[in-house]
């Protein structure tokens, strides 16, 4: 390969890392699609499931109470070594990276697109919160019951995700063709070769177009938490506002309310049933805004019209980073 186009490959492969793509990167591709058409990779998550459940076992023998810690252990153990056999292999840390950084970069072109939701969102769940059915229901979940609905709602909205965002990236693959790829490379490190060479729309590979559609996922839902964090305080005040303990045993049809447990209540002023409601009603918050995203097609368009100059630029450069000559 000539020196200048050895040098625009490199410089084309760091910008992919920097904008959340190595899958686009040949070499680091090929080897995720060796891991993962291997028997090692069943061998390594037998092995830490195994180390989970170890984990788990030693903790609930040796401590007090220790079959809810010792399930807690071996959960966040299995999570936590998966994250990080992720992160290391798969690069889930570098779309992460990605994500955070353009969320927080464009949160003012966030806020426009979060009102077209947040009316109808704010009257349908604040009427569930003033609703002594949902009180009963989750006031008085235990708390592993809680995190496991929250969990399943997660799924949920992830499963709506991984459904409608690839259809954004086949649309995006089509409309990148002739004059427009080359428009699509200014301003990145593959212009000049885009003018110098001639470069067809090749089909993305299947990791680059899950690359794509990932770091869609990842940007996706850290707007969804951050709207459900927001409408988590925003339960949290209002009800301490408005709603007197005595209103809460009265629906709870408990005898007196809870503090929450001693971790937790030294840092928030809100009883447990106050704090479980607003938890369950703030991730079932996030579904209702997930489904509204990936369904109203006014919203769609508005938040996708943010993101498909770089889906564009992402898809142009990778047609112009194949198409360099290899030889020497």
């Amino acid at each position: 390969m000539p020196t200048s186009h050895a040098r625009t490959a490199s410089e084309i492969e760091d910008w992919f890392d920097d904008h959340g793509l190595p899958y686009f990167s040949g070499d680091h591709a090929d080897r995720v699609e060796r891991w993962l058409s291997r028997k090692r990779i069943t061998a390594v998550i037998v092995l830490i499931a195994a180390v989970a459940i170890a984990g788990g076992i030693s903790v609930g023998i040796f401590v007090d109470e220790g079959r809810a810690w010792g399930i807690f252990t071996g959960v966040a153990t299995l999570l936590g070594l998966l994250g990080l056999f992720a992160g290391r292999l798969l690069r889930m840390g570098t779309m992460l990276r990605w994500a955070v950084r353009r969320t927080f970069g464009s949160l003012g072109l966030m806020f426009p697109l979060l009102t077209r939701a947040l009316p109808l969102l704010l009257l349908a769940v604040t009427f569930l919160f003033i609703n002594a059915e949902v009180w009963q229901v989750a006031a008085l979940m235990s708390r592993n019951v809680l995190w496991s609905a929250v969990a399943f709602f997660a799924v949920i909205a992830t499963a709506f995700l991984l459904v409608r965002l690839p259809e954004e990236v086949r649309r995006v693959e089509r409309e990148v063709a002739g004059e427009r790829l080359a428009d699509c490379c200014v301003g990145t490190p593959a212009a000049e070769a885009a003018r110098q060479i001639t470069a067809a729309p090749a089909d993305l590979p299947r990791f680059a177009r899950a690359n794509l559609v990932l770091v869609l996922l990842f940007n996706q839902a850290i707007q969804v938490l951050l709207l459900s964090f927001g409408l988590f305080a925003f339960f949290v005040v209002f009800g301490r506002l408005t709603i007197p303990d005595d209103t809460i045993i009265s629906w709870t049809q408990q005898a007196t309310v809870h503090d929450l447990p001693s971790s937790l209540g030294k840092h928030l002023p809100l009883t447990n049933e106050l704090f479980q409601v607003a938890v369950f009603l703030a991730s079932f918050a996030g579904l209702y805004f997930t489904v509204y995203a990936v369904t109203d097609e006014t919203y769609r368009s508005q938040f996708f019209a943010g993101l498909s100059t770089e889906l564009e630029q992402a898809v142009a450069v990778n047609a112009v980073y194949v198409s360099l000559p290899r030889d020497e």
